[in-house]
């Protein structure tokens, strides 16, 4: 292979092809063209988005009632398979969360390999010891060095945040996990999360045989409804539904076909008097928070590969009595109709006749501000 076209990523430790050429998306949906067919299939693209779009993201991290007590610890791989940053989840004796490095400041090795409950942190290579809030408490051997300890002997701080029992995490946020979260609040912020319970049972990881992005096009629009989901398109009014965008976010609101489930929504809150089926929430890059009148899907798409994306399903039921009806019922038949034409767009794609194609102004809206956030983030 030609050296021009190849780098060393030391950050992934592995040899990945150079050229990654920009490209614009117009601001103007009318004559916007998509992304170009190779930020799908070329893997630069994607070496390029782990950096500059996923690094700098909020990604789900947990559920915070796995840290009940004091001395609790919870380690995570942040968004594991695209960015595995080993990170650790503390409650310390006053009662207070942290989230530090799971990296011993010494010579790497990771502090903690199970969830559990600790009095503080001993690396059982060296005994570097650390509180529960990642500051140096001690290390054997090391009389006589020099400027020992510094404040780089402690564990690095992971910015994080908290929505009810959910825990975010970013190694490098590049905006406040407030100002992220901010229209799930102010839109559906009297429904009763804090009372929902995770459903393990109901849990899923698929794989898709596509590249990460093309599955968030799809979900980014409801074009697609009437071709692809017979079911869904039956509890649904497909004429109003409709997306508003934000910064970096996006919700699709889906009003309900005749006589389907449909949320009550309080008087004072958006969207008071309409028969909304579900609240389809986007956060950029990658994690979609699906609110149903039974309770809560979270969905985590993860790039395993330039043709290979993993997508978790992770359920919070507040009213199990509801899960079987409405737009939420059956998810996982209409994710796996998703699967077939995402894969079957992710075969097409590669197809030396196509390089891009264009927007429909009604209907893919929110699919044209992910394409030009992507832009943007890739510079």
């Amino acid at each position: 292979m030609n050296a021009a076209r190849r780098l060393t990523a030391a950050a992934f430790g592995r040899i990945v092809p150079a050229m990654a050429p920009p490209f614009v998306i117009d601001a103007d949906i009318r004559r916007a063209g998509t992304l170009p067919a190779a930020f799908y299939r070329d893997p630069a693209y994607l070496e390029r988005a782990r950096e500059k779009i996923f690094a700098p993201s909020w990604q789900f991290a947990g559920d915070a009632r796995r840290l009940a007590s004091p001395g609790s610890v919870l380690p995570c791989s942040l968004l594991e398979g695209c960015l595995d940053e080993p990170i650790l989840f503390t409650r310390d004796a006053a009662d207070e969360i942290h989230c530090v490095s799971n990296v011993c400041t010494h010579r790497g090795n990771l502090l903690v390999q199970g969830e559990g409950s600790l009095g503080s942190l001993r690396c059982r290579y060296h005994g570097r010891r650390f509180s529960l809030d990642g500051k140096f408490v001690s290390m054997p051997e090391f009389e006589g060095a020099e400027g020992f300890p510094s404040a780089a002997d402690d564990l690095p701080r992971v910015a994080y945040a908290r929505h009810e029992q959910l825990l975010f995490a970013s190694v490098a946020p590049r905006v406040p996990f407030a100002e992220v979260i901010a229209p799930v609040v102010e839109r559906v912020g009297w429904l009763p999360l804090r009372e929902a319970t995770f459903d393990a049972v109901r849990a899923r990881r698929y794989l898709v045989r596509a590249s990460w992005a093309l599955y968030c096009d799809n979900y980014l629009e409801g074009f697609h409804v009437p071709f692809v989901h017979p079911s869904l398109l039956r509890t649904i009014d497909y004429a109003s539904y409709r997306a508003e965008l934000f910064d970096h976010r996006s919700v699709h609101i889906a009003r309900v076909a005749h006589g389907e489930q449909a949320f009550s929504v309080p008087a004072g809150w958006p969207y008071q008097g309409e028969p909304v089926a579900a609240y389809y929430f986007f956060l950029f890059p990658n994690t979609m928070l699906n609110f149903y009148p039974w309770g809560l899907s979270i969905n985590v798409v993860t790039p395993l590969a330039v043709d290979q994306t993993r997508v978790t399903f992770l359920p919070y039921v507040w009213d199990p009595s509801k899960l079987e009806a409405g737009a939420g019922g059956d998810l996982d038949r209409v994710e796996r109709e998703d699967e077939a034409v995402v894969e079957g767009v992710h075969a097409g794609i590669r197809s030396r006749l196509y390089e891009r194609g264009r927007y429909s102004p009604t209907r893919e809206v929110a699919l044209h501000q992910f394409h030009r956030m992507i832009a943007a983030a890739l510079g």
